[in-house]
């Protein structure tokens, strides 16, 4: 945890000190911190970041606009922290590349939870090896394939960017392929905590990735929803 690069963006002093005090006590020493959208690319580009702690109300622009300029620099875990709580901001947030989206007031110990169990979903797959069988890094649905070692997701042979806790998603379900997950099933899986009340962040993530491998998003043949049970992810026929 010590190499890890947190960049908190939020223009409230009190907010930044508790962050960086709670982060800290949890094992982070690499904390930058900046008050508006331009400190954020300054410090972005000399430190970069491993995860972008992002407040959406800035002096100089919003949350929602800084996110895809901070994209441009790689692929940090954004999460949104901000006051704004409706549906219609908590989408806007996932739309415009963020990977999770918290609610002020918030506890900041729940925010070093997200952060490691984050960085525990590296370790994912690797009991596998000890049981001495091949384990599988690539998968062929036909119109896309899936490759957890380049980080790849290509669709009709072309590469589609790909946001990482939505890559992160889309594994999931090509390792556990015809198997139906619930929404807080998912959420625990791939964010690492208690799903309870996180239906809206899988709903947008499983949008995202029908949007990418699905030839019309609104009728999906692969990643399908089970009606009342959760989703599922579907091989093409014959494969």
């Amino acid at each position: 945890m010590e190499l890890t690069r947190i960049l908190i963006v939020d223009d409230e002093p009190s907010i930044v000190k508790m962050l960086q005090m709670v982060l800290r006590k949890e094992g982070f020493n690499r904390i930058y911190t900046a008050s508006s959208c331009q400190e954020a690319l300054s410090e972005i580009a000399a430190h970069g970041a491993d995860f972008v702690l992002l407040d959406v109300m800035l002096p100089d622009g919003t949350g929602f606009d800084l996110c895809p300029q901070i994209r441009s620099y790689g692929s940090p875990h954004i999460l949104f922290l901000t006051a704004k709580a409706s549906d219609l901001d908590v989408l806007t947030g996932f739309a415009m590349g963020g990977d999770d989206y918290v609610t002020k007031p918030f506890n900041p110990l729940e925010i070093a939870a997200r952060i490691k169990a984050r960085l525990r979903r590296g370790g994912l797959g690797r009991t596998v090896a000890a049981e001495h069988r091949p384990i599988q890094r690539a998968w062929d649905f036909g119109r896309f394939k899936v490759d957890e070692t380049a980080g790849e997701l290509t669709v009709l042979g072309e590469p589609v960017p790909c946001p990482a806790q939505v890559f992160q998603l889309l594994l999931y379900f090509c390792k556990h392929p015809g198997v139906v997950f619930s929404k807080s099933q998912l959420y625990e899986a791939v964010w690492g905590i208690d799903g309870m009340g996180e239906d809206n962040t899988v709903m947008v993530h499983i949008r995202r990735i029908r949007e990418r491998i699905e030839e019309d998003p609104s009728n999906p043949q692969y990643l399908l929803t089970v009606r009342g049970l959760g989703y599922k992810l579907m091989k093409e026929k014959g494969r």
